[in-house]
């Protein structure tokens, strides 16, 4: 990477924040992690949060069957951690924060307060074929712990819950001329390097 065209970005990003989306397997972990170690960000992931806090019953319930949890739990449990000091004076890269319609604006309005306003929504697209694919190869190789909603029921119902729910949040952000879609289906490296090509245009003065 070019060392200006890399100081353009950061000068760009600032403290704002970035929010990455994509169907089950697209590698929203994969290019949060990259993006963070590039631009000195610390990467929050909704789901994340939720499996590592203490949660009630009922919406661990909905974790466990691959349902989205009700809007106003996902309010009061995981836009609290947007404001955290120790993010204070960092960029953040989101992952998949505010997956339900409806949830982007809160999103919205969270990141502004704590000062890490949303620069961009990334869409990492890859197809339901190519999530089914992805997830077969972990019967070889799980890197992902063993997560409990990566068995093939629950990831059924995740693929439906981002139908039917998440879909319409990044139509909303594309009213908005907030998002940026990138071929998911591409090799890491290759969807970082259009990620990051796309950030140095928007980043242009």
């Amino acid at each position: 990477m070019d060392s200006d065209q890399l100081a353009q970005i950061k000068n760009w990003l600032g403290k704002g924040s970035i929010n990455i989306f994509g169907r089950p397997f697209a590698g929203k972990d994969t290019q949060a992690a990259r993006l963070a170690n590039t631009f000195g960000a610390t990467v929050l992931g909704g789901g994340d949060i939720l499996r590592n806090s203490v949660i009630p019953e009922h919406v661990d319930a909905a974790l466990r069957r691959g349902a989205l949890i009700p809007s106003d739990d996902y309010v009061n449990i995981v836009l609290p951690y947007l404001s955290r000091e120790e993010f204070s004076n960092q960029p953040l890269i989101l992952s998949s924060v505010g997956r339900w319609i409806g949830e982007e604006q809160g999103v919205i309005d969270a990141l502004k307060r704590a000062n890490h306003d949303l620069k961009l929504v990334i869409y990492l697209d890859i197809s339901e074929a190519t999530v089914r694919e992805r997830w077969k190869r972990l019967e070889d190789h799980d890197d992902r712990g063993g997560r409990y909603d990566d068995t093939a029921d629950v990831l059924e119902k995740r693929l439906t819950e981002y139908h039917d729910k998440t879909l319409p949040v990044l139509e909303e952000y594309k009213t908005r001329n907030l998002l940026c879609v990138i071929n998911g289906a591409q090799t890491p490296d290759a969807v970082f390097d259009d990620i990051i090509n796309q950030l140095a245009i928007l980043s242009k003065p």
